[in-house]
């Protein structure tokens, strides 16, 4: 099976990059548990200092395959939804930082992935949203835990049960993004700031 993701060490960084054949990278199972286990290698090699997710300019990530989820049954749905939930609490609570560079669509899954991130930062054509509600399903990967500590409750209810996307600006005007870049900076500056948040993570210094 071909990797879905591509990996690139610049100095003590890593930049994890997210792949798809038509340039809109799915959270299948397959990815997830790649990302998986490049995420457990690259907190414990001592090279690594800080990581950044993205996806293609086009895409961050659209979330779940809906083919595997449209198959999922009332005994595989929890193991399925755990395996996200674990990965994005890990990548929230690991010892090294992770910035997620965002362009484009950020749907379902992948927003619950940007949110786990330390920080995330997007272009201004980036465009956030949980479409679930229109196909009769809620995100279950921690959007609904996270959304709510950054936004609040009645905002976030808002998202979820509408539907309804975020540009990118908004987002940063709410919080959810730190800083909105143009699309030629976009990677430049994620690096730039997972060094920044390395150089002051106290896990890492010796």
């Amino acid at each position: 099976m071909a990797s879905s993701l591509r990996l690139h060490r610049q100095d003590s960084v890593t930049r994890v990059e997210l792949t798809g054949p038509d340039g809109f990278p799915r959270l299948a199972t397959s990815l997830l548990e790649e990302l998986d286990r490049e995420i457990d290698r690259l907190f414990a090699d001592a090279r690594c200092q800080a990581i950044v997710i993205h996806g293609s300019p086009q895409c961050f990530a659209t979330g779940a395959d809906i083919a595997e989820v449209g198959a999922l049954t009332g005994v595989t749905a929890l193991p399925f939804a755990r395996r996200g939930q674990l990965l994005f609490e890990k990548i929230a609570r690991g010892p090294k930082p992770v910035v997620a560079a965002i362009s484009g669509h950020c749907l379902g899954g992948g927003w619950d992935l940007a949110l786990a991130c330390w920080v995330r930062l997007a272009t201004p054509d980036t465009v956030f949203r949980h479409p679930g509600a229109t196909l009769g399903i809620l995100t279950g990967w921690g959007g609904t835990q996270r959304l709510p500590q950054l936004l609040g409750r009645a905002r976030t209810l808002e998202l979820l049960l509408q539907g309804k996307a975020l540009t990118a600006q908004r987002a940063a005007d709410l919080g959810l993004v730190e800083e909105v870049v143009p699309g030629e900076q976009l990677l430049p500056r994620a690096l730039e700031r997972a060094a920044q948040l390395a150089a002051r993570n106290p896990s890492l210094r010796t």
